[in-house]
């Protein structure tokens, strides 16, 4: 079957499940989305790679890269190859320089150790085609839809995203530091985010 290439479009706080977060991927040159639905834990783990923050002690996802590297087994691609009543099934390809092995993931693990191996994502026409969203007009628009859908009306946004927005720059990155010293890793996404907003209006 022919893979298609996917990339993260984002992460949205979900309001289907309470404490998990949508992890949004998008077809390379395509209009489809593929919304999956991953734990705090595991979006802490993507975001703060993608964001490039540093935590002050490594993470599951950090230490596992570090023993990977140091007996030089690397991650050649990370596939979701099947979707089974609402669960996507993904697998890591691995190769440490003599043969190749796969080794069956959750997918939220799987792209967690992806983001940090610079590895690509692949998916099937099938899945996308099944559980694919085509989005019109464009991703900020589609993730602002994913967080306001359902949901207690109270619960809509990310907890602290209100207050954030009263704070000055200054404020702000007191606050993101302070949150990082204390592995808050979910509340400094969401103050790097606001900052990020502010940078880019």
């Amino acid at each position: 079957m022919k893979k298609i290439k996917l990339d993260i479009v984002g992460l949205s706080y979900s309001q289907t499940q309470s404490g998990a977060y949508a992890l949004v991927l998008g077809e390379i040159s395509g209009r489809r989305r593929l919304p999956i639905i991953i734990g705090g834990f595991e979006a802490q783990a993507i975001a703060i790679e993608i964001e490039k923050m540093t935590p002050s002690r490594p993470l599951t996802h950090d230490l596992f890269k570090t023993f990977a590297e140091t007996f030089h087994i690397k991650i050649e691609e990370v596939i979701i190859y099947n979707l089974v009543d609402g669960i996507f099934y993904a697998k890591i390809i691995f190769n440490d320089g003599r043969k190749q092995t796969e080794i069956d993931a959750r997918t939220s693990d799987a792209i967690a150790l992806a983001v940090r191996f610079k590895a690509p994502v692949y998916t099937y026409e099938f899945i996308l085609a099944s559980a694919g969203i085509v989005i019109e007009g464009n991703d900020f628009v589609f993730l602002e839809n994913i967080e306001s859908a359902g949901g207690d009306p109270e619960t809509r946004t990310a907890p602290d995203t209100a207050s954030y927005s009263s704070m000055t720059e200054e404020q702000l990155q007191e606050t993101l530091a302070k949150a990082l010293a204390d592995e808050m890793y979910e509340k400094a996404a969401r103050i790097r985010d606001e900052i990020t907003r502010r940078k880019s209006s």
